[in-house]
């Protein structure tokens, strides 16, 4: 995701964006950075808060700090994963399986 938005910037600025959600809006330059930023600031929370083996399961609340029902647990658990795999991909954490088949992720 994050390496697709580089895509966009050669678009002009003024370019109308019909996303599939929100309103329709300009100012795709100003959006993405917020959304670099978002994300950065996202995954710099996550990387902190392994400071010993954890599940993604359990990493959840600090992605998303409020009561989440049923729906939204799903679309919250893989988002955090998304994050994890990211931060795995780059290096910083390493992912290792427990004997009770799930896995962990520590700071490489």
């Amino acid at each position: 995701f994050l390496d697709s938005l580089k895509r966009y910037v050669a678009l002009p600025p003024e370019t109308l964006i019909l996303p599939s959600h929100g309103k329709v809006f300009t100012g795709l330059h100003a959006r993405i950075a917020d959304l670099e930023r978002h994300h950065a600031a996202r995954l710099a929370e996550l990387y902190a808060a392994v400071t010993a083996p954890v599940s993604a399961a359990e990493l959840v609340p600090v992605l998303f700090r409020r009561v989440l029902d049923e729906h939204q647990i799903t679309f919250a658990m893989g988002e955090t994963i998304a994050h994890l795999n990211y931060l795995l991909h780059q290096g910083k954490l390493r992912r290792t399986m427990g004997t009770d088949g799930v896995y962990r992720f520590v700071r490489s």
